[in-house]
């Protein structure tokens, strides 16, 4: 009798895998679900260099470093692979990615692209600027390419291009392949093929590519470590309304599929005593001479092939 009841109290009191499950707080507002909101998120999520953050321009300082990027193997065309990892849908990048310039202190290679939305037009982005959200807010991750056993700890280990997203009246060609596919993925854990295109046509045109911000920060998703290098791009992308729609009515957060994937955001964090910087005025021409640039663009290439 003794070894019933102590094993109906550990059955009481043990956790269960949802318990631990961090989730943003739409999901905590399913009476489902026991996840932890992002007020309860673990690891380093209360630290004083936390992302995302509001930006206030006039309190930006601009440094004449931050040149536009170049920008590797973004024109490249292929099958990307994306998923529904439970809160976004996440596209994988690499094979001869990456990013040079831009002040980073060394080259990134490209890892995966995703994004956070809602389904209303000034509440889907992490980021706000100047107190404005906006409908959507693209991020791309790069990790610092190094050989170095020592860069674990590293306080530049991401370097994230972020890029804000509105509504228009005209349907981004370059974004419709991911919304077309975003069908085959509605349940958690899902996984297909985005059709033929490069991750060049989603973005701006190159010559609204030379204005952003730059600040250090977190990831912002558990363990939110404060290891990343933000650059948040002033120029937003327009999308269909249509095309923009498709993300909350295609995914679920759920296997059943009663819990639309929308609000995957976290909350804006305080900026504490970080600087915000701002690149230099637009039309600006990448200043690196291209000798400077052929070689670690080589090296970006030949690291693929090498693996």
């Amino acid at each position: 009798m003794q070894l019933l009841l102590a094993l109906l109290a550990l059955a009481y009191v043990a956790p269960s895998t949802e318990d631990s499950h961090w989730c943003y707080t739409i999901q905590t507002k399913d009476p489902r679900s026991n996840c932890l909101g992002p007020e309860k998120w673990p690891g380093s999520c209360k630290g004083s260099q936390q992302s995302p953050i509001n930006i206030v321009t006039a309190r930006t300082k601009v440094n004449p470093r931050l040149t536009p990027f170049n920008l590797v193997g973004y024109d490249q065309k292929k099958q990307w692979p994306i998923k529904n990892n439970q809160h976004t849908v996440e596209m994988t990048l690499g094979e001869g990615m990456c990013i040079i310039g831009g002040d980073l202190p060394a080259q990134y290679e490209a890892v995966q692209l995703h994004l956070h939305w809602s389904d209303g037009k000034d509440n889907g982005s992490e980021h706000s600027i100047d107190g404005r959200h906006f409908a959507m807010e693209m991020h791309i991750v790069h990790k610092k390419m190094s050989s170095s056993d020592n860069e674990q700890d590293s306080k530049d280990k991401f370097a994230v291009l972020a890029f804000m997203i509105e509504v228009g009246d005209k349907v981004h060609k370059g974004f419709q392949p991911l919304v077309e596919a975003l069908s085959s993925i509605s349940k958690p854990h899902s996984t297909s093929t985005v059709r033929e295109s490069s991750v060049q046509d989603m973005l701006p045109p190159s010559d609204k590519m030379s204005n952003y911000f730059r600040y250090h920060g977190s990831l912002t998703t558990p363990n939110c470590d404060e290891t990343v290098i933000w650059t948040v791009y002033k120029q937003p992308i327009k999308i269909h309304k249509d095309q923009f729609l498709e993300f909350s009515k295609s995914l679920y957060y759920d296997e059943d599929q009663k819990l639309n994937m929308k609000d995957n955001v976290r909350p804006v964090q305080p900026l504490g005593n970080r600087q915000v910087f701002s690149s230099r005025a637009p039309g600006q021409l990448l200043s690196v001479p291209l000798p400077t640039l052929l070689v670690p663009t080589l090296t970006c290439l030949v690291a693929n092939f090498l693996r």
